[in-house]
């Protein structure tokens, strides 16, 4: 037998010592069936002893039962209970009107008496199950006992007296019967069942007669709650252990749930005390078990902070004016946390409850965070609304900017809290330590060793917490300050100039990589991401008059350029910079050209400059690693400018001539060869089409002509620099643009101008790739001669065959037929001739 752990008490020792016994007697029962089964086979006459012998057959083998006998003696105690219980129920309910009350109380009596007495003798003859089952009986007949006397004696009392009554005296009568025998698991776990009844049956009672306020059952459950916690913290037997921490935690859950919804709802502070006090309490109970038991530390810890956050919050929000409500409990969250901070409270707790609470109070401040995005969002993007009116006139103040419908909201409230969340992370970024890395590593254990056999263990990089906290403090501190014109209010001058100056002061964190707060390693980078979303919101502000639009472009266009040309923060940095230059910029084209009152289509042309400068520039930058972002931005100013122009075909034209000469102009660079070669062709192609389209030409050859030229030019080239390379990949391509769809356009009309050239052209195409041996010239031009002398000969085709009898053209394919059979291994001696003379061209 294994040996008990030397910690249990003696109740539990016993229960482990009567499951190994259990054990034992199964084992010792398997044992002596083998052993008469070997018995009967040592005994058995030998086959040779037998009269008349015979080939002996084996014997069977016994199968192996599929039930151990402890579970066949559980299934039938069990169901010998359940059936007991149930005829107990059938005569106390059923048949109870058919005997005197003397008889009826005297059968009762006596079977319960005789279920409760029993499993003690069953227990000293070790017959443990089988006192289970007579236990259960006895509890439910109890229950029973309790109904007939209240059926009987008591029927005018209060139902829900009576039932607190009862459940109080079967709690205690069932912990006191489990208490005298130990050995029985399921008395004292039924007590904790019925223990969760009496104080909240007598709050009902009490609300339903005297129409008590709602509080008292958010009391009674509280009580009941920390019943089950002291219960969990006393106890330790596991049935007794587990029943209470489920009724400590639904208890629990109602109790916050009841409370937090009368602190919420509370209309003033005196309202709010007593679900503070509620919230206080269930807080202090949630911390008893975490105090004790590690396991549970940290979710309970978490759930006391929340409590006591909410109590204390609750009652500051009560007193508040409306709209400071997360405020109060924001600070009442901080707090929390710098308690939790203190050395000496440090010292005493556990790690995990100061982690919980620490959990807690920053599960608050998401929540608060989370409040204040209405807000935040609006003062970067409510601007938008008013782009429509484009100097249409300058605001009343700073909160009419934002629109007319779209001013609601605490804006004072909502910048403190953004400061108070802004301070904690900085304050958290001071405290951290430098990297955080995995939990071996924290606690010193070595991190190349896995276990046992595994080799080394895998970890994880360890995380910079405090260079990212301090980038959240400074996002939260960016959000705070870009409110502040809209706190008190300002004109709109003075948003203007504030957001300006703020966008400014922010690119200029960009120009050096200086750590400028300790946990603040990335103000480059957090300084250029708040400066272009700052600048793009202030832009959109400063299109409510000329003179705000033309002095916010200019000055974000000068700062822009600045970073990229002079900050030393890392090429991503002046990278975004240049390409935000650039945005800028083709922003200020188009400011003036609205200010000269030019047609879309003309402010079109005057953005193609853009392209045009940083062209310019990145020739001089050639490899530099910010050419090519800012290229990209250029080309996507280029799409601008042509939406512009989609209204005046003519000037769509240019637009697509200029990218197209800006395309080949970058294309003499070799590094951009490819790329901006192959683009510009394209341009110049679309260019000329929509030009063509806009004059109203609708001639095919018009269209196809200006790409069957240089095609065919590229296809000389590329012939002479590679002879090997196929007459199909050189000229097929450029005869096939023109000569297709051409074909298509004599099939599809009249006419005789068209038909004479491209017959002429063909048979030209054709005399060429015969004399040079080319396959690609020869097969298409061939094919398209011999389909343009089919069109011209099919009416002449036609009439002849109506001019003709019936029965010749039926004769005529019978004799033709006749001539292909007497010459098919003529023709077909020449087809491969033919064809092996087409495969010696190139």
């Amino acid at each position: 037998m294994k040996n008990a752990p030397p910690t249990l008490p003696p109740a539990e020792e016993i229960a482990v010592i009567d499951r190994e016994l259990v054990q034992l007697d199964h084992r010792r029962s398997q044992l002596l069936a083998r052993r008469a089964y070997l018995v009967s086979v040592l005994h058995r006459p030998a086959p040779q002893a037998r009269a008349g012998a015979r080939a002996a057959t084996p014997r069977p083998v016994t199968p192996r039962p599929e039930t151990s006998p402890p579970g066949v003696q559980n299934v039938l105690l069990t169901l010998g209970g359940i059936l007991l219980a149930i005829a107990a129920i059938a005569f106390t309910v059923v048949s109870w009107g058919d005997m005197g009350i003397g008889g009826r109380s005297a059968v009762l009596a006596v079977v319960t008496a005789a279920a409760l007495l029993t499993p003690a003798i069953l227990l000293r003859r070790g017959l443990g199950s089988t006192a289970e089952a007579l236990a259960v009986l006895a509890l439910v007949l109890l229950v029973l006992d309790a109904y007939a006397v209240f059926a009987v004696a008591l029927s005018g009392v209060s139902g829900l007296t009576y039932s607190a009554w009862a459940t109080t005296l079967l709690a205690a009568l069932w912990a006191a019967y489990g208490a005298a025998l130990p050995k029985l698991r399921s008395p004292l776990p039924a007590a904790v069942v019925a223990a969760q009844l009496p104080l909240l049956l007598w709050s009902v009672n009490g609300a339903a007669a005297d129409a008590a306020p709602a509080p008292s059952l958010a009391w009674a459950l509280l009580g009941t709650a920390a019943l089950d916690v002291a219960l969990v913290i006393r106890v330790t037997r596991p049935a007794v252990r587990v029943t209470a921490t489920v009724g400590a935690v639904f208890n629990g859950a109602l109790v916050l749930m009841l409370a937090g919804f009368e602190s919420l709802t509370a209309a003033s502070a005196l309202d709010a005390v007593e679900p503070a006090v509620l919230l206080t309490l269930a807080g202090a109970v949630a911390l008893l078990p975490a105090w004790r038991f590690r396991v549970v530390a940290l979710p309970c810890a978490v759930v006391a902070g929340l409590a006591l956050i909410a109590a204390f919050g609750g009652v500051i929000a009560a007193a508040a004016p409306s709209g400071w409500a997360m405020p109060g409990y924001l600070v009442c969250a901080v707090a929390l946390l710098l308690v939790v901070q203190v050395p000496a409270l440090a010292a005493r707790p556990p790690a995990d409850v100061l982690r919980g609470l620490g959990a807690a109070s920053a599960a608050l401040m998401a929540l608060a965070l989370v409040s204040t995005l209405p807000l935040v969002v609006l003062q970067y993007a409510g601007p938008l609304t008013v782009l429509p009116d484009a100097w249409a006139g300058a605001p009343t103040d700073a909160r009419a900017a934002l629109g007319e419908d779209l001013t609601d909201g605490n804006w004072v409230a909502t910048a403190l809290v953004l400061s108070l969340l802004a301070g904690v992370m900085l304050a958290v970024s001071r405290r951290l330590p430098d990297q955080i890395g995995t939990r071996a590593q924290q606690e010193g254990e070595d991190p190349s060793a896995g276990p046992e056999g595994a080799g080394p263990a895998r970890t994880l990089p360890p995380v910079d917490l405090r260079a990212w906290a301090g980038v959240a403090a400074a996002i939260l501190a960016w959000a705070a300050l870009t409110m502040a014109p809209f706190v008190l209010d300002t004109g709109y001058p003075q948003l203007v100039g504030w957001q300006s100056a703020l966008g400014v002061a922010l690119l200029a964190l960009a120009l050096n990589r200086v750590r400028y707060a300790r946990g603040l390693r990335f103000a480059a980078e957090i300084g250029m991401a708040c400066a272009l979303v700052t600048a793009a919101s202030t832009t959109a502000l400063a299109l409510a008059t000329k003179v705000a639009t033309f002095t916010v472009l200019g000055t974000f266009l000068t700062a822009f350029i600045a970073v990229a040309a002079l900050s030393r923060a890392g090429r991503i940095v002046r990278a975004v910079a240049g390409c935000a230059a650039v945005v800028w910029g083709s922003g200020l084209v188009v400011a003036l050209a609205e200010a000269w009152e030019l047609a879309p289509h003309r402010t079109a042309v005057a953005l193609m400059a853009v392209p045009a400068l940083v062209a310019l520039l990145a020739a001089r930058l050639r490899t530099h690693p910010i050419a090519a972002p800012l290229e990209c931005t250029a080309a996507l100013v280029g799409v601008v400018a042509l939406a512009l122009a989609t209204d005046h075909a003519p000037t769509v034209a240019l637009v697509l001539a200029l990218g197209g000469v800006i395309a080949a102009g970058t294309a003499i660079r070799t590094e951009r060869r490819t790329a901006a070669g192959w683009s510009a062709a394209a341009l110049f192609l679309l260019a000329t089409w929509v030009r063509l389209a806009a004059s109203e030409v609708t001639v095919p050859e018009a269209y196809t002509l200006p790409v069957t030229v240089p095609a065919l030019v590229v296809g000389v080239l590329r012939r002479r620099s590679a002879p090997a390379t196929s007459s199909w990949t050189a000229y097929g391509a450029g005869l096939s643009v023109t000569m297709v769809p051409s074909l298509l356009a004599v099939w599809g009309e009249g006419g005789w101008l068209r038909p004479l050239l491209l017959g002429t052209a063909a048979l030209a195409v054709t005399l060429a790739g015969a004399r040079q041996r080319l396959q690609a010239p020869l097969v298409l031009g061939g094919a398209v001669l011999a389909l343009v002398t089919l069109h011209e000969l099919a009416p002449y085709v036609v009439q002849a065959v109506d001019a003709l009898p019936r029965w010749l053209p039926p004769a005529l394919a019978g004799l033709l037929l006749l001539v292909v059979g007497a010459t098919y291994e003529q023709r077909l001696r020449e087809a491969r001739r033919l064809r092996e003379t087409l495969g010696r061209m190139r």
